[in-house]
């Protein structure tokens, strides 16, 4: 059960936009396909939350782009929760270009526990909890994705 789940992919050019980088909404779409990849590794997939009667829904984004990615690139992605509050937990979720390990995005999003019968948030129950290992340092889940290469290391 990884602390911090990546995926690797090349971006296809249907992700980007008329100024040929990639699209906004691209990466909003990924953050959210890797978060699902990622509770059902973790045990908590569509199936089982469906059975709890709850499960997550976004209250916030927080995307901070630093580099333009394009079309033909190879783009590792990695999601990890960065806290687990009562009723609310923060993912946090980097983009990195293995060619030059150059950061494209690093973003967040507020995922909110909700009662499927009320639609009103409810405790995050100690099950769900005890699912996710806490990764609170960027570096730390940096490093998690994209290792440092032998040569780069003192």
């Amino acid at each position: 059960m990884p602390a911090v789940h990546t995926r690797t992919f090349i971006v296809p050019e249907e992700a980007v936009d008329v100024h040929r980088h990639i699209n906004n909404l691209e990466y909003l779409k990924w953050m959210q396909e890797i978060a699902i990849e990622h509770s059902a590794l973790q045990g908590w997939g569509v199936d089982r939350y469906r059975q709890a009667r709850a499960s997550w829904f976004i209250r916030s984004h927080q995307i901070e782009y630093l580099q333009p990615g394009f079309a033909g690139e190879e783009i590792t992605l990695g999601t990890w929760v960065a806290a687990i509050h009562e009723r609310t937990s923060p993912r946090r979720y980097l983009f990195i270009r293995p060619a030059d390990r150059a950061i494209l995005a690093r973003a967040e999003t507020l995922w909110t526990f909700v009662d499927l019968n009320t639609g009103r948030t409810i405790p995050i129950p100690d099950e769900l909890r005890a699912a996710f290992e806490i990764v609170d340092s960027d570096g730390e889940a940096q490093e998690l994705i994209l290792p440092a290469k032998e040569g780069d290391r003192e």
